[in-house]
């Protein structure tokens, strides 16, 4: 997928530069050409001569360069792409960008380009999640800018944790792939809704009603139609996994602001009800945490049943998508139970699989799943979630074609 296309590496100035390393020999592998501009912090970092030696070409760090800038240098590297990618992006460098200013060769380039660009944030949390930064970032992808990341975890700084990691460059090469996709896929110009994850359902301002959905399935449906060119919206209840790149996520809790988000992602071309909704909720959730009064009584809880989203997407009147795909996640009766959801739920498939805490699925890397359809059960191998994935999405490419 990679193999001939141009990539502009800005590298900022950061301690996580040195993944960037590891970014430009991947893309290399896949036989992407990468040029790299350095900004005078990059330096600070990394060195000129272990990103030219991996890159094979000239590193490019000064504007007033007389050797470059006697043919406008820094305007032919930023149009000679397909695509630009600033990792790490420093607070720095989203704020000139979301200015437009540009006092060196990266954020001339930046500002002169007419090709697409990736940004991999990478910085203190404070420093991300301070007013000015979410501006500048509000502001680029309202401009159009992709981000990837940044992730949550410890930071070079001792005892600082929490949002503001650079990606890893595996996922930062996934969001590349990813943006390539969308031209060369077969299902550039589709749409497609993907729900994912549990939902939380509050008992009280502490406690809910959930299960053991991971989301692993669903979020490898996501990258898995992203990667053959879908534009992608991923509705996740809670989870603890990393958002696919490239995706457009929006999160929710319950089930009931799953279904609100669902359908405000409509009209789609495809949807797939990944989801492991819960049934039921508390139909009055206490406003205070609950407690215990030493009387051993237990408390009542009275239930009500959840909204379906499925059977609310497949029957819907005026913007039913093309192809509508729910999961049936069983502990007994597998195939039975998903023929009569199918026809119910107004589907077109229904993915099959046996939930048993034996089978491991829940939680877990692998799926064995039964492709249900109104003519036909295909029974799938055991595969891992993000082989399931990639089947699914490839059966889809091929009845949108159709």
């Amino acid at each position: 997928m990679l193999a001939g296309k141009r990539i502009l590496l800005i590298i900022g100035g950061g301690i996580a530069a040195y993944k960037v390393l590891e970014l430009i020999r991947r893309l290399k592998e896949r036989g992407a050409t990468v040029r790299a501009v350095m900004t005078c912090a990059a330096k600070e970092f990394v060195t000129e001569l272990s990103v030219g030696a991996l890159t094979g070409e000239p590193v490019h760090t000064d504007l007033f360069d007389l050797t470059t800038e006697a043919d406008i240098g820094h305007i032919r590297l930023s149009r000679d792409a397909d695509l630009l990618v600033v990792a790490p992006a420093t607070a720095d460098l989203l704020a000139k960008m979301a200015n437009g200013l540009c006092n060196d060769l990266a954020t001339n380039c930046l500002l002169a380009t007419d090709k697409p660009v990736l940004v991999a944030p990478a910085m203190n949390p404070r420093m991300w999640g301070h007013p000015a930064t979410r501006r500048n970032a509000e502001r680029l992808k309202t401009d159009g800018i992709r981000f990837v990341g940044p992730n949550a975890g410890a930071m070079a700084e001792r005892g600082e944790s929490g949002p503001g990691r650079l990606a890893e460059p595996m996922e930062i090469l996934a969001a590349i792939e990813a943006f390539f996709a969308e031209t060369a896929g077969p299902l550039a110009g589709k749409k497609a809704l993907v729900t994912s994850g549990p939902t939380h359902e509050p008992i009280d301002p502490v406690r809910y009603i959930a299960n053991r959905s991971s989301g692993k399935q669903g979020h490898a449906i996501a990258a898995a139609l992203r990667r053959l060119g879908a534009e992608v919206t991923l509705v996740s209840g809670p989870v603890t996994i990393v958002d696919p790149a490239g995706v457009n996520v929006v999160k929710v809790e319950s089930a009931r602001e799953m279904l609100e988000a669902s359908l405000a992602c409509l009209p789609v071309d495809v949807a797939v009800m990944a989801a492991a909704v819960a049934d039921w909720r508390v139909a009055d959730a206490a406003g205070t945490k609950m407690k215990k009064d030493g009387s051993g009584k237990l408390p009542s809880l009275s239930l009500t049943e959840n909204p379906d989203i499925l059977a609310t997407i497949g029957h819907h009147e005026t913007l039913r998508p093309s192809l509508v795909i729910g999961f049936a996640a069983e502990t007994g009766n597998v195939i039975s139970y998903a023929k009569d959801k199918l026809g119910r739920k107004g589907a077109d498939f229904i993915c099959a699989n046996d939930v048993s805490p034996e089978s491991g699925v829940f939680g877990g890397d692998a799926n064995t799943v039964h492709l249900v359809g109104k003519d036909a059960v295909e029974d799938w191998p055991t595969m891992t979630k993000d082989e399931v994935a990639a089947r699914l999405a490839s059966v889809i490419a091929a009845r949108l074609d159709t």
